[in-house]
């Protein structure tokens, strides 16, 4: 059974910072899947798909590692 978290993320403009959230989000530990609706300048919505539960603090520092802002919620 896969769970999905949504997470709010600022500072993202293009596909390349796609890939970079991406990229970080996709080694943290039972991350299976992940999609970025992009607003280019403005809180965009990433989703992660996982089968276990996740750290949100391991998902909140791997988009920081890749450069943006987690929105708090």
């Amino acid at each position: 059974m896969s769970t999905d978290t949504t997470l709010l993320v600022t500072g993202m403009t293009c596909e390349h910072c796609v890939m970079s959230v991406t990229e970080e989000l996709s080694d943290v530990a039972g991350v299976d899947a992940v999609a970025v609706d992009l607003v280019d300048g403005g809180t965009s919505t990433v989703t992660v798909s996982a089968s276990t539960p996740l750290d949100d603090d391991a998902l909140r520092a791997a988009i920081e590692e890749a450069g943006y802002t987690p929105v708090a919620r």
